[in-house]
């Protein structure tokens, strides 16, 4: 399944830096979140947007996670030439993300 049926994200920038923020909408799925969502599988995922490192941060309160992705943005809004120049897009790229459990219960109404 995609990782946008069991959560959703916010993204935004600060000069070359992206920043995406992942909650799921059901606590139950945090632990799937952190095992599967890791800095390696976003730098992967978004491979040459993101020159520069990928940074998890966990927020156990919130039951999310914070992504900081530098050299993302093409130089940052007044240098980058990208349609998407703050890197909104991004929350929406995440979500695309595959995640995998070993259960075959349903997820959020998502046949697992």
């Amino acid at each position: 399944m995609k990782l946008r049926d069991i959560a959703c994200s916010r993204s935004g920038d600060k000069g070359d830096i992206s920043n995406i923020c992942v909650f799921v909408y059901d606590d139950a799925d945090y632990p799937l979140l952190l095992e599967q969502v890791t800095a390696d599988t976003v730098a992967r995922h978004f491979g040459d947007l993101v020159l520069g490192t990928v940074v998890r941060y966990e927020l156990p309160l919130l039951k999310g996670i914070n992504f900081v992705m530098t050299q993302a943005l093409g130089g940052g809004v007044s240098k980058s030439l990208r349609a998407d120049p703050h890197g909104k897009a991004y929350g929406s790229m995440i979500l695309e993300l595959e995640v995998h459990t070993t259960d075959t219960e349903t997820i959020k109404g998502v046949n697992a």
